[in-house]
């Protein structure tokens, strides 16, 4: 349970928010595979609790979900981080020198206030109340918070990107590029 601080009619308030798992993310691959998958992602199953099972009714027919979820390894620390480099470009090869220290409103980082994650997956089947999915970036045992469809509707179309992160795909087309056979 979180505290957080609100400002409801000018005067500030204390309120509770508590949030339960829907389900739990079940991989057999270890936490650095996981990492190391980015940013395919990876294949894996999302149980969802029994008692939330008739929530799944009719899910079948979409091709993509939303999973919202609850980075549970994140610690203290890593949740009072409010700035930091975008690391995950580190796999791709860029050099920590090539990062720009930026806030952690503008990354997919763990390290955050909140430590949420959002995902966009591949539903591959559904065998009662087991997903199976493709796309997924959460370790095993992770909370499961929701579940939505992606739909059309969601779909930006015209995404507008900062200077510094274009300038990050600047980096890793020209890296790939320098990869390729006969380059």
């Amino acid at each position: 349970m979180s505290q957080l601080r609100s400002r409801i009619g000018g005067a500030m308030t204390n309120e509770s928010i508590e949030l339960k798992p829907v389900g739990v993310i079940r991989t057999t691959l270890s936490n650095d595979e996981i990492r190391d998958s980015w940013p395919e992602g990876i294949r894996a199953e999302i149980e969802v609790f029994e008692v939330y099972a008739d929530a799944l009714d009719g899910i079948e027919g979409f091709s993509h979900l939303m999973i919202l979820f609850y980075l549970h390894e994140a610690s203290e620390a890593q949740k009072r981080t409010l700035r930091a480099r975008p690391k995950r470009f580190l796999r791709l090869g860029l050099r920590q020198e090539d990062l720009p220290l930026v806030g952690v409103f503008c990354l997919d980082s763990p390290h955050r206030p909140n430590p949420l994650g959002l995902t966009i997956v591949r539903l591959l089947s559904r065998k009662g109340n087991v997903l199976m999915v493709d796309g997924l970036d959460a370790f095993n045992n992770t909370p499961v918070l929701d579940i939505k469809p992606y739909t059309p509707e969601r779909c930006v179309s015209a995404v507008q990107l900062p200077d510094w992160y274009r300038l990050l795909q600047r980096h890793l087309q020209a890296n790939k590029a320098s990869r390729q056979p006969g380059a």
